[in-house]
């Protein structure tokens, strides 16, 4: 049976209600928060957020010293590694004078591909920056996605971009709906599909193929 994407949003959208993400005090600290999140957990990033926020203008950050700016993002990991690429990331933004407006005003297809031409920025990471900051309407097909989809017996694609293609054709071009559906599907990540499911009172365990399997 194919699979009903808006409908499980529904679901999880009358279980969590609106979450309102994404968690950050300014479209800018959006954008860095989403490349200091990777391959780390959002209590690491948020001791990096708090010790970058005298800094956290794109004007302030760029003129850290390299060293400074990678000390100061050191709980997050790959600190060395993660202050190049918002360097990169500040070199591009710089196109469009800093102004998330400008650079929403692009092409979503186009800006996207920009992104990407950032050394550093992935297809996650670049998604949840159009997604967040810039008002594009992509899924982010991240691994709490593609562990809940495949628990609820879909037929995952092996990419990341498959995977997103066959989410989008189900949901309408509705930013509110790209941003809640992923900012719940973490919540429910994070409450019951966990890595060890917690399957008691799971609002989509009617749907599920693995329910009680995993435990």
């Amino acid at each position: 049976m194919k699979a009903d994407y808006m409908e499980r949003f529904g679901i999880l959208l009358d279980y969590y209600g609106p979450q309102h993400w994404w968690p950050a005090g300014s479209i800018f600290e959006m954008l860095i928060g989403a490349i200091l999140t990777q391959n780390t957990n959002w209590k690491n990033v948020a001791i990096s957020l708090k010790k970058l926020a005298p800094f956290l203008t794109p004007e302030k950050m760029e003129r850290l010293e390299i060293d400074e700016l990678a000390g100061l993002i050191r709980s997050s990991g790959f600190y060395r590694l993660k202050a190049q690429r918002i360097r990169s990331f500040l070199n591009w933004y710089r196109r469009y004078d800093y102004d998330p407006g400008k650079a929403g005003a692009e092409d979503g297809c186009e800006l996207r591909k920009e992104l990407l031409d950032v050394k550093g920025i992935g297809e996650e990471t670049a998604d949840a920056m159009l997604v967040y900051a810039f008002g594009k309407p992509f899924f982010i097909a991240d691994a709490y996605a593609r562990r809940l989809f495949t628990r609820l017996g879909d037929r995952v694609p092996k990419t990341y971009g498959a995977l997103r293609a066959q989410v989008e054709k189900d949901l309408p071009d509705d930013l509110t709906v790209y941003q809640e559906f992923h900012a719940l599907i973490v919540a429910h990540a994070k409450t019951h599909c966990r890595a060890v499911p917690s399957c008691e009172h799971c609002p989509l365990a009617a749907q599920c193929e693995s329910r009680g399997a995993l435990k």
